[in-house]
């Protein structure tokens, strides 16, 4: 793997810094510094301590990531939105794990992802889930195909700056069209629910209504906290459940699952330094509803 950035800035500054300065996380940087790797600045090798100067090229060069042999491969289909050297955006079905676990270690987007790249010859076949979705939920799912892209936007993840929308069915009429829902949540011990509380993690929602229907409201979510389940209690802890949202009290009268839909996804592109923004439409389940 190898990438090259141009540097910019007026005064010389060491590759370390300047690479942090493009996300580039510590771990990935000491492991190109043990070895792992090369840095090289105008097409020449250089030591890690090295100082770039004003528009100068820097070029990391990274061996490939060994395989998970604990990750299956699987030749299921993968509705893939855009592709390129370092990034893969699949439309995530609804009833499809992200990642492998306890009950499904075949059959999850991570499974099929890998089996794509192997099809594809990739030299790197250990991707990296940047974005995951309940199993119920469908829409986009962000992957680095290899771990150089997973650090780089490890930054952007930590600090909440991946811009994340979702299409929400709830129970019932909201008659505000827009509002935050500002409510810590916190893990139900020994079950898969999560409740408002208190002294839970920080978690915050903004929404705004997309349509009305006689008992339903479809609306667009903006998560500014990643919580777990955090659209989903956010709106039952409201009194507008997600239609088919057992867990959380959604009538499943008119859909089998949690009508959620990861329909937007917007992020900075550390190696151009371009935002990109990408979108999925409705499946067929939600968009009979709302028709």
């Amino acid at each position: 793997m190898e990438n090259t950035w141009v540097y910019r800035g007026s005064e010389p500054v060491k590759i370390k810094k300047f690479l942090q300065s493009l996300g580039m996380g510590h771990r990935l940087f000491n492991e190109i510094k043990r070895g792992g790797g090369s840095f090289e600045v105008d097409h020449r090798p250089v030591r890690p301590t090295t100082k770039i100067l004003p528009n100068q090229p820097l070029t990391i060069k990274v061996d490939p990531e060994p395989a998970d042999p604990t990750v299956a491969i699987s030749n299921d289909p993968l509705v893939v939105i855009y592709e390129d050297d370092n990034w893969l955006l699949v439309n995530k079905p609804a009833g499809v794990p992200s990642i492998p676990g306890p009950t499904t270690a075949q059959n999850t987007i991570l499974n099929r992802v890998k089996g794509y790249l192997v099809k594809q010859g990739a030299v790197d076949q250990r991707p990296h889930l940047i974005t995951r979705l309940d199993y119920g939920t469908s829409g986009l799912l962000l992957v680095a195909k290899h771990h150089v892209a997973q650090s780089m936007i490890s930054r952007q993840v930590e600090n909440h700056e991946l811009n994340k929308q979702y299409l929400a069915l709830v129970s019932g009429i909201i008659n505000n069209d827009k509002g935050t829902i500002n409510s810590p949540l916190a893990r139900v011990p020994g079950q898969a629910r999560r409740v408002v509380d208190p002294d839970g993690d920080p978690a915050l929602t903004e929404y705004k209504v997309e349509q009305r229907g006689d008992d339903w409201t479809l609306v667009r979510a903006t998560l500014k906290t990643g919580r777990t389940h955090q659209i989903r209690v956010h709106f039952s802890s409201i009194g507008h459940p997600l239609l088919g949202d057992k867990l959380y009290g959604g009538a499943e009268t008119l859909i089998d699952r949690q009508a959620l839909h990861a329909a937007s996804l917007s992020f900075v592109d550390p190696f151009s330094g371009a935002g990109k923004t990408f979108t999925a439409p409705l499946p067929a389940d939600i968009k009979n509803i709302i028709d």
